[in-house]
């Protein structure tokens, strides 16, 4: 759980003068000649949690709240969580007899309403990844209607092509970041250097709401707004899915750390999660 002691966000500024991560400092970074930096990226960001919404389960990760925090330092040298630590590669296949119940304890008890389960992933991209495999997954079984797996499937997934590998698609938005793995890539939209020169799936790009501000002061503007991009999306969604590229579902983050935060409306959200439903 969380990322390492040297960000890899601080590649550029560590091959230029060094991060010294045995310096305790909440709100710099502190250079290898022992000068105090301003964070420059966002870095400080609060533990958090992304939720995919169609297989009912969270997956949460954690990021370096401020860094060498002494709460999250004390964690990670209690002797009761460091075969967690150690052994973290094999979590998932090989978990202690204690991980459940560390799971219960701590993370399940702050499971948003209806989540009952929780996958662990080590950054932001692989929840990312791991959410759409979810979505596919679970779109093809609602597809197969309880029907076993064919060998055509089976053979063709391995030369990926369909039907083992269904041209299924997410929905993104503009101006989105959800990191630097391929899938994630694909619906990330904020800046070109994240993606020049990179294939990218043929998945679709929604607007998302620019907002007014204060809210109080523009709310029939906002409203329209948001009603356009609704109806944008589901054209979109119909567009796609007339080709074949049937969308299997969509990633919003309003709160993206290096992407910036794009608010909207919780009717919104409570809209596009309908849309999801149907």
């Amino acid at each position: 759980m969380g990322q390492p002691m040297i960000p890899s966000v601080y590649v550029l500024i560590w091959q230029t003068f060094g991060f010294r991560p045995s310096k305790k400092c909440l709100r710099y970074m502190v250079s290898s000649d022992g000068k105090n930096e301003a964070d420059m990226k966002g870095h400080l960001r609060c533990i958090y949690a992304k939720a995919n919404f169609i297989s009912g389960k969270f997956t949460k990760i954690s990021d370096c709240n401020c860094y060498n925090h002494p709460a999250l330092m004390e964690a990670i040298t209690d002797p009761r969580n460091m075969s967690m630590f150690v052994n973290r590669p094999a979590l998932g296949v090989f978990p202690n007899s204690e991980y459940p119940n560390q799971l219960e304890k701590t993370l399940l008890s702050v499971a948003p309403p209806g989540m009952s389960r929780v996958q662990t992933m080590a950054c932001g991209a692989c929840s990312v990844e791991n959410a759409t495999k979810q979505a596919f997954i679970w779109k093809k079984k609602i597809e197969r209607k309880g029907a076993s797996v064919t060998e055509e499937e089976l053979s063709s997934c391995m030369i990926n092509q369909s039907p083992g590998c269904p041209p299924y698609s997410i929905l993104s938005f503009h101006g989105g970041f959800h990191g630097r793995t391929y899938g994630a890539l694909s619906c990330t939209h904020s800046k070109e250097i994240h993606k020049l020169d990179l294939p990218a799936f043929d998945w679709p790009i929604a607007p998302f709401p620019r907002l007014k501000y204060p809210l109080n002061s523009h709310t029939a503007d906002n409203e329209a707004e948001e009603m356009r991009c609704l109806g944008e999306i589901r054209k979109i969604i119909a567009e796609y899915n007339s080709r074949g590229r049937n969308v299997a579902g969509l990633i919003v983050e309003p709160i993206q750390a290096e992407g910036g935060d794009y608010h909207a409306s919780k009717e919104f959200f409570q809209q596009l999660q309908s849309l999801c439903k149907e």
